[in-house]
């Protein structure tokens, strides 16, 4: 098997675990605002990816929120964003090559906002020592920056058009 495989292979049973531990947090009773939030997406390019999870907003809202907000921290910089952009468009990348496509003038300014993507859990090194997102963070990565980009007010000018309800 190689080691490609094998990676995507363990990263398919992460997700599975962590998908099956999200079910058994949902049986519990929901204190706070009920319903029900979710997300999906599909990647093709760079890699196949595909990622679905509906959560109830009481137990979601009862989470800790100090790893939520460095997740949230972590994309607070137009460097770091422009950074997971080019990851998510390219797939993995050298440290020169991610210091161009942010513009950053110093190897030191793209290893401080590197730091912070992957403590975050949204960047990985892998073994050829590219940078490239993390499978497991793909999808919910772009789904932040979409919702960022709706409250933003700039999705209503695509052609197709978010469902509103």
């Amino acid at each position: 098997m190689n080691a490609e495989f094998a990676e995507r292979i363990a990263a398919l049973e992460a997700r599975v675990a962590a998908l099956e531990g999200g079910h058994s947090r949902q049986t519990e009773p929901a204190a706070g605002p009920g319903g029900l939030v979710g997300y999906h997406g599909e990647l093709t390019e760079p890699f196949e990816l595909s990622w679905a999870i509906n959560v109830t907003p009481g137990p979601m809202l009862a989470f800790e929120d100090g790893p939520r907000v460095e997740v949230l921290a972590a994309l607070s910089s137009t460097a770091r964003v422009a950074l997971v952009r080019t990851l998510a468009e390219k797939g993995a990348q050298t440290a020169p090559a991610l210091q161009e496509a942010a513009e950053l003038g110093s190897p030191g300014q793209l290893y401080h906002h590197l730091k912070a993507l992957t403590g975050a859990g949204i960047v990985e090194q892998d073994k050829r020592g590219s940078y490239r997102l993390r499978p497991a963070a793909t999808i919910p990565v772009l789904v932040l920056l979409t919702a960022a980009s709706d409250v933003a007010g700039q999705l209503k000018n695509l052609s197709v058009r978010p469902d509103r309800g």
